[in-house]
């Protein structure tokens, strides 16, 4: 039986196939001599199982099914091809008329290209585009310049002149550093000491910890430079603490050699409470003159939500004596808090300790903060921002001049 099978095979691909090709019907006849060896062996597996049966309809289902799926997967992706070319082109035309396209566009950017509703949003998505990517070119520009500058500054600098001019300047900078260090030392022995409060760890967060140790960091450095600097005190400093890590961050090495004093002790316990005065904006006393024989203190706090009278409230459970800078007096402030930052403080200090010059010290005041210096007293410039704002607000001409006429009336009794 099986050789039958065999020779009726054989048969039917050397005579009836090439016949079929030959007149174009090799499609059809396929499947008729596929079911001609299939009835041959249904009927061997006949014999032996005759319960089991094959349905060639369900098969035949189930083939064109897979055909349509791969049919239907393939037109998808050539229509989707097809869109994308036609959106090139259309972006290609769009450039040639001078529109602000962008010259290279991902297939991302254009599926989202053809996604836009309308004209007009297509057009912004463009122009967005557009502007990405002269931004882009512009940023590569300037890079490029730059790395170019450097190219030719280190070229420059390779040569025998500037090799001399930067060892003069090395060695100018060593001398300086030695120059600074020397006075530093002097102060620890005879200057005048300064104490940087290290106790509101608990009122602030990491950040405002860090920007608190970076402008102690800016006013030691500033300190350091000056012609009489302070004896720098940083008191109730703990081990690692915040403001210890944040200190080792800065300094990594060179915190060990800093000409400076940091202990975990208060202030009070090192010095004399009669001579410590510390410096608070939310004080009620106001500081006139610069005593060369106190001991100020300035709290090591950055607060964003500006916490009122936590270093008054401190100063007072330790009984010491609280003074606020005279900032009303010779500056015409604004509207807004009257804080500084770590830095600014010990500039001011620094050139009040220099001259006793007010109006020098408080220079480095922001400027964004107050309109200008104070060049009369301060009642009569609160007069004239009184009629100021009552111009502001509209009132009539009538009642502001009966307003000034009462003023100056005043004024001249009272000369």
């Amino acid at each position: 039986m099986q050789s039958t099978n065999v020779l009726l095979k054989k048969i039917v691909r050397s005579s009836v196939l090439p016949f079929a090709a030959q007149h174009g019907m090799k499609k059809d006849l396929f499947p008729l001599s596929r079911t001609l060896s299939l009835s041959l062996c249904l009927k061997q597996d006949n014999s032996s199982s005759p319960s089991e049966k094959l349905d060639l309809d369900a098969w035949k289902k189930v083939m064109k099914s897979g055909l349509q799926e791969e049919v239907s997967e393939t037109v998808s992706e050539h229509k989707e091809l097809s869109t994308l070319a036609a959106a090139r082109e259309i972006l290609e035309m769009w450039r040639l008329a001078g529109r602000s396209v962008p010259e290279n566009i991902s297939e991302e950017q254009l599926k989202t290209f053809m996604e836009c509703p309308s004209k007009s949003a297509k057009k912004k998505y463009l122009k967005y585009l557009h502007l990405k990517e002269l931004y882009k070119k512009n940023d590569k520009r300037k890079m490029d310049e730059k790395r170019e500058r450097k190219q030719e500054a280190q070229k420059q600098a390779s040569e025998t002149d500037e090799t001399k001019r930067s060892s003069l300047v090395c060695l100018w900078a060593n001398a300086m550093d030695k120059a600074y260090s020397w006075r530093a030392a002097q102060a620890m022995i005879f200057g005048q000491p300064l104490v940087f409060d290290m106790s509101y760890e608990k009122d602030m967060s990491v950040r405002e910890v860090a920007n608190t140790v970076r402008q102690i960091v800016l006013s030691e450095g500033c300190n350091r430079r000056s012609v009489d600097p302070f004896h720098v005190h940083f008191c109730n400093l703990k081990d690692d603490s915040l403001y210890h890590k944040e200190f080792i961050k800065h300094y990594r090495e060179a915190w060990g050699k800093l000409l400076i004093t940091a202990t975990d002790q208060c202030y009070t316990d090192i010095f004399p409470k009669d001579k410590l005065v510390y410096l608070t904006a939310d004080s009620p006393k106001v500081m006139k003159t610069f005593d060369h024989n106190k001991i100020y203190i300035v709290g090591s706090m950055v607060d964003k939500s500006i916490k009122t009278g936590v270093s008054l409230a401190r100063a007072k459970r330790l009984g010491l004596e609280t003074a606020a800078l005279p900032l009303e007096k010779y500056l015409l402030w604004n509207s807004g808090a009257k804080n500084l930052t770590l830095d600014q403080m010990m500039h001011i200090l620094l050139t009040l300790k220099d001259t006793g010059d007010w109006k020098k010290a408080l220079e480095f005041v922001p400027k964004r903060k107050y309109c200008g210096f104070v060049s009369k007293p301060v009642h009569e410039l609160k007069k004239t921002l009184n009629l100021i704002n009552t111009l502001k607000l509209g009132k009539r001409q009538e009642e502001v001049r009966r307003q000034f006429a009462k003023n100056y009336s005043k004024k001249l009794m009272q000369k």
